[in-house]
């Protein structure tokens, strides 16, 4: 039995262009748990990730709107709402869809804390968009009353806030999880954490721990993660089956098995979006690069096909044998753990 972490993107839980109801996220994920169910079916163990950006804005944008009845709380207090809140959902759809498929587990969803440095250059630089539009008005009342850093973005109109997006150093609840796995419950649980990165969280000089209105990159933080649980292989879900050099363009040509090298080529030579596949390529790099034995891109209908070598951009470490079997396979064992965590 191998142990795979599949971090699942903002499209298996709230579609594009959709309203954002319950209703609707309900009806997506129990499709998308359907996927993760064969997952465990094949006879791997299963830890789940996910991203929040769509429904940590809903909440800033709740907060805003009720603010003059309840006072509104910080933005990484609305992070570990949403935790919360996704964990409920998986948990509630994944249950079901796993004792369907006949291999039953208890689902665990756990509101996890990432811890970041401090003086992290991220702070100096606020760059990723949160919640709705301002007008110019707004965003210099916000600017003067919340301290907050506000953008324009003259191709869409209007201004947004910007946070920053420091690098993910430690999951302080890894330990813990980790005592589980050892334990043999990931023969019987499934654990889903770290949605949206983590809560993010710096250490003060007394020791105590605060929270911080940051985002934390999801799939970097799925790759810190699937090192500290020596997980077999680390998959990123997103939207499309893998990626591809000269995406979109003509020649279009889509990425099967790579070396780390190979594919850290292209992304110096500018192939990957830095707002969209890139940061995916950084994470199943970093996680090759430190240690892990391979990872995947794919989407959610291909990840079957992924974890038996058949589809996605798969990518292996140098130790890794060439050509070698795919995820779960006799020549894909579990390594040993060799690398500790940042």
């Amino acid at each position: 039995m191998t142990r795979v972490l599949v971090a699942l993107g903002g499209n298996a839980l709230q579609p594009a262009r959709s309203a954002g109801t319950w209703t609707e996220a309900v009806r997506t994920m129990r499709r998308s748990a359907r996927y993760l169910a064969r997952t465990v079916a094949v006879g791997h163990e299963l830890v789940v990730t996910h991203g929040n950006g769509p429904q940590v804005g809903d909440l800033v944008r709740e907060a805003e709107l009720a603010e003059k009845e309840v006072p509104a709380p910080p933005m990484y207090v609305a992070g570990a709402e949403s935790e919360g809140e996704i964990g409920f959902l998986i948990a509630q759809e994944l249950s079901t869809a796993l004792a369907r498929a006949g291999v039953p587990r208890i689902v665990v969803p756990v509101v996890c804390r990432t811890e970041v440095a401090a003086d992290d250059p991220a702070f100096r630089a606020p760059s990723k968009p949160v919640g709705r539009f301002y007008t110019a008005a707004e965003a210099r009342r916000l600017r003067a009353a919340r301290g907050w850093t506000l953008r324009a973005d003259r191709a869409r109109g209007g201004w947004r806030r910007v946070v920053p997006s420091p690098i993910p150093r430690r999951w302080l609840e890894g330990p813990a999880i980790r005592r589980a796995f050892d334990l043999g419950l990931g023969r019987r649980c499934v654990f889903v954490v770290t949605g949206g990165g983590g809560v993010p969280v710096v250490r003060r000089a007394n020791g105590a721990w605060a929270g911080v209105d940051a985002v934390i990159d999801k799939d970097r933080a799925a790759a810190l993660v699937a090192r500290e649980l020596d997980c077999a292989a680390l998959v990123i879900v997103t939207d499309v089956p893998g990626a591809a050099v000269g995406f979109g363009r003509p020649g279009q040509r889509w990425l099967r098995d790579v070396s780390a090298a190979e594919l850290g080529a292209h992304l110096r030579a500018g192939e990957f979006g830095s707002g969209s596949m890139g940061p995916k390529v950084e994470a199943v790099l970093e996680f090759v690069r430190r240690g892990g034995r391979e990872a995947v891109i794919t989407d959610l209908r291909s990840l079957s096909r992924a974890l038996a070598g058949r589809a996605g951009t798969r990518v292996r470490s140098a130790a890794a044998t060439p050509g070698g079997g795919a995820i779960g396979s006799p020549a894909s064992g579990r390594r040993r753990r060799a690398v500790k965590p940042a």
